[in-house]
């Protein structure tokens, strides 16, 4: 079988135009003219059969069967790009660019606090980041996920990096309002801080669990979140009951906030890092995922306990 040097050439242009956005500045990065980048692009289109690019008047896009492509292609170039930097150095140094989606959540508690110290260890990786709830399969060039919540369904190889317990809340302003509720029950009668679940779109469930008993409470709120810094300020301000993650307590002061139910705090919330299974994880996705669980066992082990 004889290989077609002008698919791999062809994906390597494919590659710079989607992450330029044009074929000019496609050429720039790549050392070739606007017309070498659309010739090399229709030589491909030719091989493929398939037409990868609607070309607008203002903007380049992928077309689906182009999408279909690249989402294919990105992966085996980046391990090439992977192969040829090992070989080069002969070492297995993270190196390249390393693009990883993950919830607003983790980014915020788990990254963003040790991020100076992972790129300045690793002076070869670029990293981009893209804040969304949704890990899916991957797509569009992501070598890792982080996601919180059991495991979206998938292809992919999933790892438990920790998990976190859910805690109960109010303000003393609104305890002292509104009255101290005495078991999970008494919650149908206060005002409760609902949070969206990113894969129904419909609230949390509030459920509360006793050693191996778990009960669901059917409670209800004029406000809906979904976002962890918004629900804790709404309630720090007084507006209702919460149902926090301790992580996203761990390393504050709350001293107006008043945990309730600690006998019931037993639920735990886990986080997931994802990445692809058709093929051993690079060196910079190896880096990452190190630098993620050990941002979350420190993050665990300082959140404060009930008292």
């Amino acid at each position: 079988m004889s290989f077609d040097t002008r698919i791999l050439s062809g994906m390597g242009v494919l590659v710079a135009a989607v992450e330029a956005g044009s074929f000019v500045r496609a050429g720039i990065a790549l050392g070739l003219t606007q017309s070498g980048v659309s010739r090399a692009i229709a030589r491909l289109e030719e091989r493929v059969g398939a037409r990868l690019f609607q070309r607008g008047p203002r903007a380049l896009s992928l077309t689906e069967e182009g999408k279909r492509f690249y989402d294919r292609a990105l992966p085996l170039i980046l391990a090439l790009e992977d192969a040829a930097n090992e070989a080069g150095s002969g070492t297995t140094a993270p190196r390249g660019k390393l693009r990883v989606v993950i919830d607003a959540l983790s980014a915020r508690m788990l990254v963003a606090p040790g991020l100076a110290q992972f790129l300045a260890k690793y002076r070869e990786l670029q990293l981009e980041l893209v804040i969304q709830d949704s890990v899916s399969d991957l797509a569009d060039g992501f070598e890792v996920g982080v996601r919180f919540g059991p495991p979206e369904p998938s292809s992919l190889i999933t790892r438990k990096l920790l998990e976190t317990r859910v805690v109960t809340c109010a303000s003393r302003a609104y305890l002292e309002r509104h009255g101290h509720p005495q078991t999970p029950k008494d919650l149908t009668k206060h005002e409760c801080i609902l949070f969206r679940d990113p894969r129904t779109g419909r609230p949390f469930e509030w459920m509360f669990q006793r050693r191996e008993e778990t009960i669901t409470v059917p409670v209800s709120g004029r406000l809906c979140v979904n976002d962890s810094a918004t629900q804790l300020a709404a309630c720090a301000a007084g507006h209702g009951i919460a149902q926090p993650l301790e992580l996203v307590l761990q390393g504050r002061k709350h001293p107006h906030l008043v945990r309730l139910f600690p006998k019931w705090s037993d639920e735990r919330y886990p986080l997931y890092v994802y990445y692809p299974s058709r093929n051993l994880p690079s060196a910079r996705v190896r880096a990452f995922i190190d630098f993620i669980v050990a941002a979350g066992s420190a993050a665990v082990s300082r959140a404060p306990s009930d008292g």
